[in-house]
């Protein structure tokens, strides 16, 4: 099996969809699948990855659009002979990969990572909503699989017409999160009093995050002791830090252990993005320790269980949002046994599962091809 994967994101960059493809790519190494990545940036020495330079999008200032050097990268792929294609993202890469599949005859694998149709809203470009969906089915109808990470996200993108649907999870790096990542070290070096309650984001800091949902729902928590620290960066980082809020604490991006001892070392997980199609933070939390406070919306909903592992709260809601938050600072056994569930959750999430499942899939795709979606495999 060889397989080719286009994505206009990967590491070094930081987000959900390049640490996915990182460790897919980790899995198909060590599972002996023959593999070329084709993408923007790599981590340097990483092999099996062909890069094209790119420009910063605007909406994403860390995403990197790569610059179209279609003759290029065919000649490339014409020596690599990919069985399959699988398309991480919709935008210029994905498209090169898209145009060399059609005049190959490849099968071909897409997958759907973020809402950017209801991200517009945010960046007051609502009119483009319908245009930014016509474009997406487009896409998306050449493919014989399109993988999505939940079933809410499934049965959006089904309302809207999508088709070949198959929901690929999520996991946890068994390597990595664990309460046993609990550090007071790190609690010291943040300047947190010991009485003091961290309430932990972690993600991008922008507008469609509903981080103004969030820092609105601290103003509801009185004279209670307590932190939040906010673990990440992006565009509203600096307008938020303006704010001059003693109680709240910028650490900018981390990763590996340093990060895993920030997720172990908070108290209450507090994720306020309605719009997400999956959330793997949340997972990642859960794997820490954390009980989580997240809004009865989107993928959020494929790893809360309300009062079991964490709370819901209204999307959109600061109110709201604020209750559930109290409600865990208030009851110290609740709040120590929701995180204990939330542990015990991740621990049924691991990639390994959820990429046996992938490559099975594509392993019966080679034996038994799918018809061709829309008639168009055989394009020149």
């Amino acid at each position: 099996m060889r397989i080719a994967v286009f994505s206009d994101t990967y590491l070094p960059q930081v987000n959900g969809v390049s640490k996915t493809l990182h460790l897919m790519h980790r899995y198909m190494n060590q599972a002996g699948i023959e593999s070329l990545f084709v993408t923007p940036t790599a981590p340097e020495g990483e092999e099996g990855i062909l890069t094209l330079p790119g420009l910063k999008f605007f909406m994403y200032p860390e995403l990197s659009l790569a610059l179209p050097r279609y003759f290029y990268t065919r000649r490339i792929m014409d020596e690599f002979k990919p069985d399959i294609i699988h398309l991480a993202t919709e935008y210029t890469v994905g498209l090169i990969g898209l145009k060399y599949a059609l005049s190959r005859g490849c099968l071909l694998s897409a997958s759907y990572h973020t809402n950017i149709p209801e991200y517009l809203g945010y960046y007051n470009m609502p009119t483009l909503e319908g245009i930014a969906w016509k474009y997406l089915l487009w896409f998306h109808s050449y493919m014989h699989i399109n993988m999505c990470p939940s079933d809410a996200t499934a049965q959006l993108l089904s309302q809207r017409g999508m088709g070949n649907l198959q929901v690929m999870g999520r996991g946890i790096d068994e390597e990595g999160f664990s309460p046993l990542m609990r550090s007071e070290e790190i609690r010291r070096a943040w300047d947190i009093p010991g009485e003091c309650l961290v309430l932990l984001y972690v993600g991008r800091l922008a507008v469609e995050k509903e981080l103004d949902v969030l820092l609105e729902a601290t103003q509801y928590l009185g004279d209670r002791p307590f932190r939040l620290m906010m673990v990440g960066d992006g565009p509203l980082r600096s307008e938020l830090e303006k704010r001059r809020d003693e109680k709240i604490l910028f650490t900018g991006y981390k990763t590996d252990e340093e990060l895993r001892r920030l997720y172990a070392s908070a108290d209450i997980f507090a994720f306020p993005s309605s719009t997400e199609t999956y959330g793997n933070v949340i997972l990642e939390a859960m794997a820490s320790g954390l009980p989580v406070v997240g809004p009865q919306a989107g993928g959020v909903q494929e790893n809360i269980i309300d009062g079991y592992n964490g709370l819901y709260f209204t999307p959109h809601q600061a109110a709201d949002m604020a209750q559930a938050i109290i409600k865990l600072m208030d009851d110290e056994n609740l709040r120590l046994q929701t995180g204990r569930n939330a542990y015990q959750h991740a621990q049924s999430r691991t990639w390994q599962n959820e990429f046996c499942q992938v490559f099975e899939t594509y392993q019966q795709m080679l034996e038994k091809p799918s018809s061709d979606p829309i008639g168009m495999l055989s394009a020149s």
